[in-house]
């Protein structure tokens, strides 16, 4: 499916999906527990589905309820936790990936992992040599290569410590402490380059919730994990997602619109909620309003300066550097917003970009540069040279450059939003044709019709 979008002017309210990262642990963690797990306002997320239709091969079930329940039910393997019965196909989701091939290497014999054309180019070697150090083996099916199929035989041996550098990703890093659940001793994790921080926090709470005793210190290299053994099951409500909250946000920002995003989570657990502030350095017009659980956004003739031109002149050096080491996912979201920014943004420490479902710095390069947006690159930074569309005096800014045109998502969901949020902002006239933009579906189901709903003009093509 194609899209294509066009100017627009966005009002009223929009609640985004439940957090793809909170439903696929909740899930992994309910198939783990004796008994029935009820799991609340869960995404039904490509990913998340995967999640679901693997752990029935681990001895669970899950009951997805009634259309109008949004309640997940998971009836927990707990000590009949047992080998996949079948290879497991994880689809798109490096998540399930990287979380449950160290649970399943807690148990006797072999199992077998692959995905969809772009997990079997993501790397696994750091997985095999995770599980090698815990005295697994693990191997990649296809000789000299560092990608699925992967293949695994436990059970790992004790001592159960290991030293690996946690800057490929911090799933795997999850997935091992998930497995401290299931051994009869404490796991034992030392990181020499920790990246993606927040999601270990947010595995640290999960732990928590059902029992284990979690350890990390304050640079994140050193964590322990001590398991409770087998646990009861659980109710658990997944709190709205904040990666999927950048897209609204950011094409509210750039538009002449006024929104209010409800059920936004002000936990603090998830840390793409940075994005606030680090689109506030750029003069956006964003409230937060923590007891309604409500973030209202201005942008163009509706924010409070009544132009909504963003810059980074007010940051040091007339710059804006973000470090996005904690919060990759934001990439192709912030890169947008740049695009339309005064100045120089500096996204720096984002090599992992480079493994996600697509090497999003390349990509981005490629398309927004299609689009008229120059953007320079290395191994693990991107500078995008924006320019607002107005002048500081409101009138229009002649090196404003950015157009129409015909785009790739690669596949990428992400990408998908980013580059069909940016055509909302064009000039009248302009479109962006994104190509392949039901990929979506993977983190933000019904993301077209969801916008349109709040005057986004979106078109199948």
């Amino acid at each position: 499916m194609d899209i294509i979008s066009s100017n627009s002017t966005l009002s009223g309210h929009i609640q985004v999906p439940g957090s793809k990262s909170h439903t696929i642990r909740a899930l992994l963690l309910a198939a783990l527990a004796e008994g029935e797990s009820h799991i609340r306002n869960p995404l039904p997320s490509a990913d998340c589905r995967s999640t679901a239709a693997a752990i029935p091969l681990l001895g669970a079930s899950v009951d997805f309820g009634n259309s109008g329940d949004n309640c997940w039910t998971v009836q927990g393997a707990g000590k009949n936790f047992h080998l996949p019965e079948d290879v497991v196909n994880v689809g798109n989701s490096g998540s399930l990936l990287y979380f449950l091939s160290p649970l399943a290497a807690t148990l006797e014999g072999w199992s077998v992992f692959t995905g969809d054309e772009s997990i079997r180019r993501r790397p696994v070697d750091h997985v095999v040599d995770a599980l090698k150090q815990l005295g697994a083996e693990a191997h990649t099916a296809r000789p000299g290569s560092s990608t699925c199929p992967l293949i695994i035989h436990g059970p790992v041996q004790k001592p159960y410590r290991l030293t690996t550098a946690g800057s490929v990703s911090s799933q795997y890093i999850s997935g091992l402490m998930m497995a401290a659940l299931r051994l009869d001793d404490s796991v034992e994790l030392t990181l020499t380059d920790p990246k993606e921080t927040p999601y270990l926090t947010m595995t640290q709470k999960w732990l928590e919730k059902v029992g284990a005793e979690v350890s990390i210190s304050d640079d994140y290299k050193q964590i322990s994990v001590k398991g409770n053994g087998i646990y009861d099951g659980f109710d658990a409500a997944v709190p709205s997602d904040w990666e999927a909250v950048a897209f609204p946000l950011i094409a509210a920002l750039l538009t002449d619109s006024e929104i209010t995003i409800d059920n936004v989570d002000f936990s603090g657990i998830q840390g793409d909620d940075a994005i606030v502030p680090i689109l506030r350095s750029l003069g956006a017009d964003i409230e937060e309003d923590k007891e309604k659980a409500t973030l209202t956004v201005r942008g163009g003739k509706k924010s409070r300066n009544g132009n909504g031109r963003l810059s980074t002149k007010n940051n040091p050096n007339g710059q804006l550097h973000v470090n996005l080491s904690g919060l990759p996912d934001a990439i192709c979201a912030l890169a947008v917003a740049a695009a339309f920014s005064e100045g120089d943004t500096c996204i720096e420490d984002i090599a992992v970009c480079r493994r996600k479902e697509t090497d999003r710095i390349e990509v981005l390069q490629k398309e927004l540069g299609k689009l008229g947006v120059d953007i320079e690159t290395g191994p693990d930074f991107m500078i995008v040279h924006g320019h607002s569309p107005l002048l500081e005096d409101g009138s229009a800014n002649p090196a404003f450059r950015i157009h129409g045109g015909t785009v790739e998502s690669y596949a990428d969901h992400r990408v998908a939003m980013s580059l069909s949020c940016l055509g909302l902002a064009l000039p009248e006239g302009e479109t962006v044709r994104v190509k392949g933009a039901e990929c979506c579906s993977v983190s933000f189901p019904r993301f077209y019709p969801v916008m349109e709903a709040i005057g986004a003009q979106f078109k199948e093509a």
